[in-house]
């Protein structure tokens, strides 16, 4: 009986701890630094950030939950990590495609911004080995008025060859300048996509002279022979922007009430407003 009455209670003790383990992988619960992935086209490629958030939650941020002159992860949990798909240069200093972890010293008037080749180090800071970095400088940090609750890193300022990695936290912002050269890249890609007799892409090879004030004479050549291609609005309207960018008001004129037919046409009201704005500023060019 004895014998009975312990294998009993060996069972019970057994299916408690069971019931207990199973209620655990049931029981979800907001993490306290939550992960985070921000992606944003930038040039010809892509930049990727993934990162943790960890909240302000009444404490002073700088100068005490992140020490002045201590190496930071600039986050929480592991290691954040930041991938370029193309070269790009951050503060006018080159760095490579690929990911690196992102460290950071934080100072009251000066922030060292670090990246490094180590992608597993994470919190263990003591173990961060210079020798690992790829780039390293200083920036001025911002003051703001207004708190930001949950660390955040964003990419603000996006144009085709420049952009702000910012990173901000409580009333702390740090703006880093990035920038990529793409106009080599994409002249070469005019050539060749060029070099095809069938469906060569002249409206897109016309747009990138007019948007990068290149040569208007051959990017007029290459939107007229865009527009034998597709006679959309949206191509006479751009012929009707190099026009004007060369001074041509009249052709300008010609050109943007022909888009302007066209957009009402097709009922493309942004396009309608378009071509009223250009004829009217030809008209101040006459």
């Amino acid at each position: 009986m004895k014998t009975n009455t312990l294998l009993q209670a060996a069972g019970i003790a057994a299916f408690a701890i069971l019931s207990l383990n199973i209620q655990a992988q049931q029981l979800k619960v907001p993490a306290p630094s939550p992960g985070s992935t921000l992606k944003q086209n930038f040039g010809l490629g892509e930049v990727t950030i993934d990162y943790s958030r960890p909240g302000v939650k009444g404490r002073v941020i700088f100068g005490d939950v992140v020490p002045f002159g201590k190496i930071w992860r600039t986050g929480a949990n592991g290691t954040t990590k930041i991938t370029f798909t193309d070269d790009v240069k951050l503060e006018g200093n080159a760095l490579a495609a690929g990911t690196y972890g992102l460290y950071t010293i934080p100072n009251k008037d000066s922030w060292d911004i670090m990246l490094t080749t180590d992608l597993t180090l994470g919190g263990n800071v003591a173990d961060y080995k210079t020798e690992k970095e790829v780039l390293h400088f200083k920036i001025k940090p911002l003051a703001h008025e207004l708190k930001t609750e949950s660390f955040t890193i964003d990419l603000a300022n996006v144009t085709p060859t420049s952009a702000t990695i910012e990173l901000e936290w409580d009333k702390t912002e740090v703006p880093i300048n990035i920038t990529t050269d793409i106009d080599a890249k994409v002249m070469k890609s005019i050539e060749t996509a060029l070099a095809p007799d069938d469906k060569r892409p002249y409206f897109q090879a016309a747009n990138y002279y007019y948007e990068n004030d290149k040569d208007m004479t051959q990017a007029l050549t290459w939107v007229n022979k865009a527009i034998e291609q597709n006679k959309a609005f949206y191509v006479v309207h751009l012929k009707a922007k190099i026009l004007m960018k060369m001074k041509d008001f009249k052709g300008a004129t010609e050109a943007a009430e022909q888009s302007k037919a066209l957009a009402t046409e097709a009922k493309n009201d942004d396009y309608l407003k378009l071509n009223e704005k250009l004829i009217a500023e030809a008209k101040k060019g006459k």
